[in-house]
């Protein structure tokens, strides 16, 4: 990978099924057969708690081969107050350019810009064998909790990065999702239909 091969800028409405056709090919039956992934950003834009200010796209040679996108979310604290934090994703690189070093350079460059404007913290689901390279850690080494998992289940998948130093000194809480990533899968196949066609496998890995 050349830094100079690839450009990474917001995305703009014109880019929006070409981006849902990526994250449909970065995501199908990874984590499931199939996947939701490309209907949730397409509902998420519309969201109040999008931010399109962090709401990326990387280009090589004239061609989309890479999303990140931001949400506003919050942690309820143990103190009885919202305390403002972002999610993040989907997040990918397309699929024949995977494990080459780009996805990290996009996270990196999306989480600058995060911290640019001001932003405290991130927190999302995702493996720390990646995202720790970018200095995420495990979110309960900050004393935040996910919602509606129980005690001493396994919490590995949920992750923290501050953007301020220090920004969660002395938090503990529950972060909360959006409800926006939470889709109905009738909405989600009827959305697919746009698209080719594409098996749906059951593949070991795959969590849900």
């Amino acid at each position: 990978m050349n830094k100079n091969d690839y450009i990474i800028r917001l995305e703009k409405p014109g880019d929006y099924r070409a981006v849902e056709y990526l994250i449909r090919e970065s995501f199908w039956n990874v984590y499931r057969p199939g996947c939701s992934e490309h209907y949730v950003i397409h509902v998420l834009r519309g969201d109040p708690a999008f931010i399109p200010e962090l709401d990326f796209v990387m280009e090589k040679d004239g061609r989309l081969i890479g999303q990140n996108m931001f949400m506003n979310t919050v942690i309820q604290t143990d103190g009885s107050l919202e305390l403002a934090v972002l999610t993040m994703g989907p997040i990918c690189i397309t699929p024949d350019l995977k494990r080459k070093g780009y996805g990290k350079q996009l996270l990196d460059y999306s989480l600058e810009k995060a911290a640019q404007l001001g932003f405290g913290a991130v927190l999302f689901e995702g493996n720390i064998g990646f995202y720790g390279k970018s200095g995420f850690d495990y979110a309960r080494n900050f004393g935040i909790r996910y919602h509606d998992l129980p005690e001493g289940a396994d919490d590995s998948f949920f992750l923290c990065r501050e953007l301020i130093p220090g920004y969660l000194d002395g938090v503990t809480g529950v972060y909360q999702t959006p409800q926006g990533y939470y889709v109905d899968e009738a909405a989600v196949e009827e959305f697919d239909k746009a698209f080719p066609p594409k098996e749906k496998l059951r593949l070991p890995g795959q969590i849900f």
